[in-house]
This record gives structure tokens, C-alpha cells and sequence, in this order.
């Protein structure tokens, strides 16, 4: 072999020398990569497994990531509820007496309180009964209607001839206590449960009158109260004195009653007493707008939670509209009551004597439930035909008439009188 043979086959196994260093460096690098790969993975494994963390099978697809962008995570984890309830069952003391019913009754409700809007409201099958009972206008009870005013309980209005009335309960008190329960505690809805009662018991308010420093403690006997809506008394031989304590199952009925009595006496003149009047189905105060109002006038605007609106006409029916008439309202007025006012006198023009009312300007919808409950949620807003927003503000006067204490006491009724001399000027051809 000579030189040049000898230096071709140097050079040969040098080139397949360095092909198999290259390629042998090919494979530490993989096997040291995958050996990464797998140590990283496995002690994450073991860290997940000594942290709690399931072995279960999540498919891709179907898993939720919750809290992965906590500002806007959109999310709600519904399983802390169950955690709670479970963790009352395993952990309470005295669990053997806790009530699955009630606990379901009181989230319900609590959900509802958080919206922060006492007029939505989850009545269970009792409570049901009871509103029905209100509305067809027998209850047992004081005989006085609750809200919620600078966020106290507030009586809107003593019912006429009630317990409540004939105890001293007035319009505007502010109630402390119920026996010896602090009002603040407590909702409309449980507050009102806690005052009804069996007929011929007691209950004790105490409660703060407008415009006086100290309390008062006030013991009511409940009794049957069983409320006719309408009301019609003759001043001065021609003018209808017509008194609404609230739009319930029979106000149309009765109304229409009312109004044929009125146009039959060939009445003059109409005072329609609104005060301490504190609602009621939306639908009634309809009714007795079409009777005092031209057909097609809007009795009200209803605005949705999506902001659309949408106005409220009258039905027909008009009997009362070429008479001549003054409303009278206070603090007690509220929601189905402004609404009538607000029509009357946005579409007549018609003067409003006493107080400004009380403010409630949303519109509730009853919806039944199973098991013979029911939920009542404020669906809308309402204003008046030409536009006004009324909640937490009230319906001003246009003329406004104080009614003293010294008035109440003393059977006076100074926002009547001025009502009636507002009324023979209107009259007077």
C-alpha cells in the first residue's frame, strides 16, 4: 500500500469517526431532553398528589376553567352553596332539628334581600295564603300597611277603622320594635308575620311618630279586618265624596258600582280621597282610570329592565270624565295609588290637596311556585304619562295641606276642607 492509499483510508475513518460523534451527540441530547421531560412531569405529579389534587379524568371539551382571569371572570361556583349546606348537615349542632324546607325557604329569600329592593319578595305557602287573603280583603291582623322608608320600617297606612287606627297607629310612624324584636333586623315580609296574629291577641309596636322626639310603646288587639276598597259619602247634597283604601280583587266591582250611583244622582262634583292608600294590583287602578278618563289616554309608562318603555292606556268606559274633580293624597299614598294620581293629573289637569306621597315607583309581578308558594319581583320601573319618575321622590301636591297632630286628635280635617273649596271653584259655572 503506498502513501496516497494510506492517507485516503486516514481520511475515511476520520469522516466516519466524526458522523458517529455527531450522531451520538444527537442521541445524549434527546434522551437528556426527554429525561427533563419526564422528571418535570412527574414531579409535578407527586407534588399535585400531596396537595390534594384528583387523579379524575377531565375531558378537554367539557372542563370549565374557573378563576383563570379573576377581574373578569364571569363565572359563579355554585358548588359553595351545596358545601355550606352539607357542612351544616355534618357540622351543626344541632342538626337533628334543622328543616331542609325552611333552610331552601330562607336562601330564597336571602337571595331576594340581596337585591336590596324590599318589594321583591318569596312568600312561602303560608305567606301565600295570607296575601291572597289581603287582596280579597279578609285577614286577621292589626290592620295596617308596612314598607320601607329612609330604610326603617314605616307604616304607609293604618287601614280605617282598624286596630291599628283605634290604637293610635298613624301614617308615617316609624316602627322600633316589634315586642321585643328590633325592627332593623327584620324584613317587610317578616316583620308583617310577626305582627299578624289570631284574632282577639296582642302584640306590642314600638313606634316613633313624625314630628315627636321620644317612642312610644302601643299595644294593638288583633282582630278580623275585613276592608271594602270604595267608599261613597254625599257633601252638601252634590258632591260625591269617593274614599279608595286600596286596589284589591273587588275595587273594579265596587267601583263601577260607585260611578253609576254618581252619574244616576246627577253628581256635581267629585273628591276622590287617595290618602293612605297603599296600592295594589296595577290592573284595578287601570280600571278606575277608564272610568275617569277618556279612552286612549295613558295611564301610565312602564320602563323594562332593558329600558324599553311602554305606555298604559285607558280601557274605556268613561262615565266620570266631564265632572269636575280634586284627589286628595299624603305620605300614605303609594305605588298603585300615585299612579292613579299622576294620570289624573297629567291628563286632566286636575289639583292634587295634602301631602307628597309616599314614593313607590316600581311595578311587582306575582308569579306562583311549586308547592303552592309564590314570588313577587319588581319587573319594572313606572312613570307618570308625561314622564315623571316618582320612586323615592313621591307625587308633590299642587296644593299642599299640613294635617296636625292636634288635627288627628281633634277629628279635623283641614286637607278635606281645602279639597271642597277647591272643588266649588271648579264648579262654579
Amino acid at each position: 500500500m503506498d502513501e496516497q492509499q494510506i492517507k485516503e483510508q486516514l481520511n475515511a475513518e476520520e469522516n466516519n469517526y466524526r458522523q458517529n460523534r455527531k450522531l451520538l451527540n444527537r442521541y445524549i441530547i434527546f434522551f437528556l431532553t426527554l429525561a427533563v421531560i419526564i422528571g418535570s412531569f412527574w414531579l409535578g405529579y407527586t407534588r399535585g398528589k400531596r396537595a390534594g389534587i384528583s387523579e379524575q379524568n377531565f375531558p378537554l371539551a367539557q372542563t370549565l376553567v374557573l378563576n383563570k382571569t379573576p377581574a373578569e371572570n364571569k363565572t359563579l361556583d355554585f358548588s359553595l352553596f351545596w358545601k355550606v349546606w352539607d357542612l351544616l348537615k355534618e357540622k351543626y349542632v344541632d342538626r337533628q332539628n334543622l328543616d331542609a324546607q325552611k333552610l331552601l325557604y330562607g336562601s330564597i329569600e336571602g337571595m331576594l334581600r340581596a337585591t336590596g329592593d324590599p318589594y321583591s319578595n318569596f312568600f312561602d305557602p303560608k305567606e301565600t295564603k295570607s296575601f291572597s287573603q289581603d287582596m280579597e280583603g279578609s285577614f286577621e291582623g292589626i290592620g295596617a300597611e308596612l314598607g320601607v322608608k329612609d330604610k326603617l320600617l314605616t307604616v304607609i297606612a293604618p287601614l280605617d277603622d282598624s286596630p291599628a287606627k283605634k290604637a293610635g297607629i298613624r301614617t308615617g310612624d316609624k316602627i322600633i320594635k316589634i315586642g321585643d324584636k328590633v325592627a332593623a333586623d327584620l324584613d317587610v315580609d317578616s316583620a308583617v308575620e310577626m305582627i299578624r296574629g289570631k284574632k282577639g291577641t296582642e302584640v306590642k309596636l314600638t313606634v316613633l311618630h313624625m314630628g315627636e322626639q321620644d317612642t312610644q310603646e302601643i299595644t294593638i288587639i288583633r282582630d278580623t279586618i275585613i276592608v271594602k276598597s270604595v267608599k261613597l259619602e254625599w257633601k252638601e247634597g252634590e258632591i260625591a265624596y269617593v274614599k279608595i283604601t286600596k286596589f284589591g280583587d273587588d275595587t273594579s266591582k265596587e267601583f263601577n258600582s260607585i260611578v253609576n250611583q254618581i252619574v244616576s244622582r246627577g253628581a256635581k262634583g267629585i273628591i276622590l280621597d287617595l290618602r293612605n292608600n297603599p296600592g295594589g294590583y296595577l290592573d284595578r287602578s287601570i280600571d278606575v282610570a277608564s272610568r275617569m278618563l277618556p279612552k286612549s289616554k295613558v295611564v301610565v309608562i312602564e320602563e323594562d329592565n332593558l329600558g324599553n318603555k311602554e305606555k298604559v292606556y285607558t280601557t274605556g268606559g268613561d262615565k266620570l270624565s266631564g265632572i269636575p274633580i280634586v284627589a286628595l293624597i299624603n305620605e300614605g299614598s303609594a305605588s298603585a295609588s300615585e299612579i292613579l294620581a299622576g294620570a289624573l293629573r297629567d291628563d286632566r289637569d286636575i289639583s292634587l290637596v295634602g301631602k307628597k306621597t309616599f314614593g313607590k315607583g316600581s311595578v311587582q309581578e306575582l308569579m306562583s311556585l311549586p308547592g303552592n308558594s309564590s314570588v313577587k319581583i319588581s319587573v319594572a320601573k313606572w312613570m307618570t304619562p308625561n314622564g315623571d319618575y316618582i320612586m323615592e321622590k313621591g307625587i308633590s301636591p299642587s296644593i299642599e295641606v299640613e294635617l296636625t297632630i292636634d288635627d288627628y286628635n281633634n277629628n279635623r280635617d283641614p286637607q278635606l276642607d281645602k279639597a271642597l273649596e277647591v272643588l266649588k271653584e271648579k264648579m262654579t259655572p
